[in-house]
């Protein structure tokens, strides 16, 4: 089974996008900000990591910085998932290191298709 980390400073986002990955056959861990994140991912590093962008403590762009850096921080898929909209941002997190970007408010078929544009999950 695949494992996803789910980053967000909100439980109801990361229970909600947990519901979501566990119906499509992911383990699933769960982060509240980018330091637990980068914690779990030196503990287990996940197949997958949703991420958020603004958070406390450590910010979704700093963290996937961080982890690029980390032993075998090159493996995990990461998908932004944010409010955050507009070029800049999106472009700014595909240089971080972002292997996809998500718009909030997001569901399952979202969800689905860019873990399968990632080669996560096999299109059905």
């Amino acid at each position: 089974m695949k494992t996803c980390l789910v980053v967000d400073d909100s439980r109801v986002i990361r229970k909600v996008a947990r519901k979501i990955l566990e119906e499509l056959d992911f383990s699933c861990e769960e982060a509240a900000d980018g330091q637990q994140a980068l914690d779990a991912c030196r503990q287990h590093m996940p197949d997958a990591v949703l991420l958020d962008w603004n958070m406390p403590i450590m910010n979704g762009l700093d963290f996937v910085k961080a982890l690029r850096r980390e032993e075998r921080g090159d493996q995990p898929i990461v998908v932004f998932c944010t409010t955050e909209n507009d070029m800049s941002h999106i472009t700014e997190a595909l240089r971080a290191g972002a292997d996809e970007y998500v718009m909030k408010p997001f569901d399952g078929d979202i969800i689905q298709s860019k873990f399968e544009q990632t080669g996560l999950l096999r299109a059905s």
